[in-house]
């Protein structure tokens, strides 16, 4: 094997931070263009007027219910941890969990993500489903 990397450890350590550094850009650039895809996709008209989510008012009747994405969204979804925190969640399109940032994906793209290290929310547990124990 033609070996082009240094033989010491705190210059592969140097190569390894820079190469995941690179890799979260990768795939934050890769979530922009498949927002961007997504947006520009027309919507198919359906018949039935989209679901709103039914909040239980937070009086005597307790607290509210986390709302419901409607059933006709992705059916996975990537979301990014946070700044700072190269984590990345992958959620069921229904998850309540996902919040407002969350990315469409394809199931294969999903089971992908999670075999790269992405976590699997805690909520809807795709794992599970993607048949990833």
């Amino acid at each position: 094997m033609g070996d082009d990397l240094p033989p010491d450890l705190a210059r592969l350590r140097t190569l390894e931070t820079w190469a995941a550094h690179y890799l979260t850009r990768i795939r934050a650039r890769i979530a922009a263009v498949e927002r961007h895809q997504s947006q520009q996709q027309t919507p198919a008209p359906t018949a039935t007027p989209p679901v709103r989510p039914r909040l239980r008012s937070g009086h005597a009747s307790g607290p509210a219910t986390p709302p419901v994405r409607p059933a006709s969204g992705p059916d996975w979804g990537r979301a990014e941890a946070g700044i700072g925190i190269p984590t990345t969640e992958i959620h069921r399109g229904d998850c309540w969990a996902g919040g407002r940032s969350l990315v469409p994906v394809t199931a294969e793209r999903a089971r992908a993500e999670l075999a790269d290290g992405a976590q699997p929310c805690a909520v809807c547990r795709p794992d599970r489903v993607l048949n990833r124990t």
